[in-house]
């Protein structure tokens, strides 16, 4: 690793020992606060782009503390190089993430409370010690307990042993709801007994009988090492280079994401990263009416992150990257193998046969992959970031791990949910994902485009009826960036600097294509999700940079009354010409669940693709070295 520091290095554990020392060391701090977070305080994009190689750096870095007994979060700021604190911020009535310490101390309380008890014993369960509890993120609805408290609803599931899938008996009708802050159990509600599922879900393999047999070995070899070099969180492959960051609410983030054009460093992305999701789900009732997770503001994906393991998570000859994170008493901790970085053969890059000079160019496409998952609960997500040879970048969202069911009774067959198995059935859901990303196309000053196809009536212009063109709408103010997607359009966004021409002299520029499902929420924008995930109302928003607007949702979405976030944000309508923009997408999958996802399902796949459109002067891949030579592909 080189001993220069740069302003985006990773946290270290040593930088969150100081800052913690430097916080338990002020008046201000109360002993028994809890840390919800201890993570790097980025420097502000100008502090990025005037760094110098070797010139010093002032590491800042930021708490959130939560009091006991008071309903607030306290965000400090200290920097560990000077050895101070430099802000003390107190945010009333703001309620941070859910708590680990306080989600297992309601798994126990709650079990041990006589409300409860009695209900799993009208279920016929005694063994109290064989159910699990899930403790749920209780939205924000205006009613019953939620007023002045940070509060979780917890659900009940039975095992019948400790390995057994944990939601294929899922105890319904029982909700309790816990005061996270005072510790205690408020009510445990009954809404009736419903049979509880035979069907064990199992998934293990002595479980499912005898594996296949009929896979040959497939193995990725590369004898000469792979083709990315990486200096500490710095990784270079090809044209590409970026910096690999880690967020305990974000996870995997990446910034300064440059294409190396020659004798030119061209910047394309300073971050980019997944700032809030949301799991709104579509069974009205009182038992899951209320589940709207946010996955990334409520828990915290990079929280959530997996340990992943070559030859399961990820193949090929890989660079692991470790997170640094903070336990809620504020002892650092890795989590190891957070970030898994390989290469992979993709197919064809371009070909053409020559029939008429009777050549035959094939060049293969391949690669880079930077990914880590999250579970959250019964569900995983795979994040995955794709560079191209061509140009390309992607993001791919993989979704897997085990769906969030309901009991019911034999026969029935529930309007808001879908049967997977006898006794069990799975609320309709979706899955929104908002990614911040902030394009800087060859420099900061960037414009917005929305790019369509339109037919052209027929005409004298137009005789046989097939013309059509490219619609260009300039998206000037934020909005006006309010966007959806049209498939029947082949809608795309353009975000060019039109100060930087290419040899045609047309402005540089990126596209932001959508590639797979996109839908918006189809929960009520007055519902209570509604107000509180209004970015998931569009695919697209535009904002101009600003350094605090960081998440989708607004920081603090944890039983937020809503309209935080982008709705707050671009209802001020700022000009969006020629300055530093940054778009947020959302995209997702409308989950109807099939027999086919019980018990664990397998992976749906979401994302989109940023590709250049006039970037370069002509295809960019063409100096790409074929793998044999032409003449083999020939006779092949």
């Amino acid at each position: 690793m080189s001993a220069a520091p740069h302003p985006l290095d990773a946290l270290t554990t040593d930088e969150v020992s100081r800052a913690v020392a430097l916080i338990a060391a002020d008046a201000r701090y109360d002993v028994a606060s809890v840390f919800v977070h201890v993570r790097l305080r980025e420097p502000e994009k100008s502090v990025v782009l005037a760094h110098e190689p070797g010139a010093p750096v002032d590491r800042e870095v930021e708490a959130l503390l939560v009091p006991p007994g008071r309903l607030e979060a306290i965000e400090v700021v200290v920097s560990v190089t000077k050895g101070e604190v430099r802000s003390w911020d107190v945010h009333a009535g703001m309620r941070p993430a859910l708590l680990f310490g306080e989600s297992f101390s309601a798994i126990v309380k709650v079990k041990e409370h006589p409300d409860w008890q009695a209900a799993m014993r009208r279920r016929g369960i005694e063994e109290f010690d064989r159910v699990q509890i899930d403790p749920w993120p209780a939205g924000s609805f205006g009613v019953g307990h939620e007023e002045g408290r940070r509060i979780s609803r917890c659900l009940s599931y039975l095992r019948a042993q400790p390995t057994d899938n944990g939601y294929a008996q899922p105890i319904e009708g029982v909700i309790a709801f816990f005061d996270q802050g005072a510790g205690e159990v408020l009510e445990v509600v009954d809404h009736g007994v419903v049979p509880m599922p035979a069907d064990l879900g199992a998934y293990l393999p002595d479980a499912v009988g005898p594996a296949r047999d009929d896979l040959k070995p497939l193995e990725i070899v590369q004898p000469d090492g792979a083709s990315f070099v990486v200096d500490g969180n710095h990784v270079r492959w090809s044209r590409w280079s970026f910096r690999v960051g880690f967020d305990p609410y974000e996870g995997l983030v990446l910034h300064t994401v440059e294409y190396h054009d020659g004798d030119r460093v061209r910047p394309v992305l300073h971050r980019a990263s997944i700032s809030e999701m949301v799991v709104p789900y579509g069974d009205p009732g009182p038992m899951h009416g209320w589940k709207n997770a946010f996955d990334a503001g409520e828990w915290g994906l990079g929280r959530m992150g997996n340990s992943l393991q070559l030859g399961c998570d990820c193949l090929g000859v890989i660079h692991y990257f470790d997170a640094v994170l903070a336990t809620e008493p504020g002892q650092p901790y890795a989590v190891e193998h957070a970030v898994c970085l390989p290469e992979e053969d993709h197919g064809i890059l371009w070909k053409h046969h020559d029939l008429h000079g009777g050549t035959d160019e094939t060049r293969r496409s391949r690669r880079l992959v930077v990914s880590f998952v999250a579970t959250v609960g019964n569900y995983e997500y795979g994040f995955y970031w794709y560079f191209y040879l061509d140009g390309n970048i992607q993001l791919e969202v993989k979704l897997t791990g085990i769906v969030s069911p309901m009991a019911i009774a034999p026969g029935a067959q529930p309007e808001f949910a879908n049967v997977v198995a006898p006794g069990i059935a799975a609320p309709h859901h979706q899955h929104l994902f908002s990614a911040r990303l902030d394009l800087d196309v060859d420099g900061p000053e960037n414009s917005v485009y929305e790019v369509e196809a339109e037919a052209v009536p027929t005409g004298p212009d137009n005789p046989w009826g097939n013309a059509f063109r490219p619609r260009v709408t300039p998206l000037a103010s934020e909005l006006a960036a309010r966007r959806d997607t049209d498939a029947a359009t082949s809608r795309s966004w353009r975000v060019v600097n039109e100060a930087r021409r290419n040899a045609l002299d047309q402005p540089v520029g990126y596209k932001l294509v959508p590639t797979m499902s996109t839908p918006t929420m189809l929960a009520s924008p007055e519902s209570s999700v509604g107000r509180r995930a209004g970015f998931a109302r569009h695919n697209l928003w535009v904002t101009p940079y600003r350094p605090d607007e960081r998440r989708a949702a607004g920081e603090y979405p944890n039983q937020h009354a809503g309209g935080d976030g982008l709705p707050r944000w671009t209802a001020a309508d700022r000009s969006l010409v020629a300055t530093d923009v940054v778009l947020w997408y959302t995209f997702g999958v409308t989950h109807f669940v099939r027999p086919e996802d019980w018990p664990v399902m397998p992976v749906e796949y979401t994302g989109f693709v940023l590709a250049p459109v006039g970037f370069f002067d002509r295809n960019p891949a063409l100096d790409v070295a074929p793998t044999v030579s032409s003449a083999s592909c020939h006779a092949g």
